[in-house]
């Protein structure tokens, strides 16, 4: 089951995590339903290298805005704590997967 962050534990995640991909969603959206799967194995496959979270764009208003979250899902990557890429859309668990590898194969 992938973590669902809150204004509390964001920021303490993404700095205590070298890559971590959050999914930005909410409960009613059909294509955040579909993308979930795909993210759960991506968090079993990258166990130990990435961290795969959640935000509920409805209960984290303020999480969605700071980084203008105006499309779902939307998946935004970080690297040390910055924003290193984003995607807006259903996507593919490949080219999530890419994503993730290149920015855990960057120095």
């Amino acid at each position: 089951m992938l973590k669902k962050l809150s204004k509390t534990d964001f920021e303490s995640t993404l700095k205590e995590n070298d890559v971590v991909l959050v999914d930005f969603y909410t409960e009613w959206c059909g294509p955040c339903k579909a993308l979930h799967p795909a993210l759960e194995s991506l968090a079993a496959d990258f166990a130990g290298k990435a961290v795969i979270t959640k935000v509920d764009v409805d209960a984290e208003p303020e999480i969605s805005s700071e980084f203008g979250i105006r499309s779902i899902p939307a998946l935004l990557y970080f690297k040390k704590g910055e924003l290193a890429g984003r995607q807006v859309g259903l996507q593919s668990k490949t080219a999530m997967a890419a994503s993730l590898d290149q920015l855990i194969n960057q120095n």
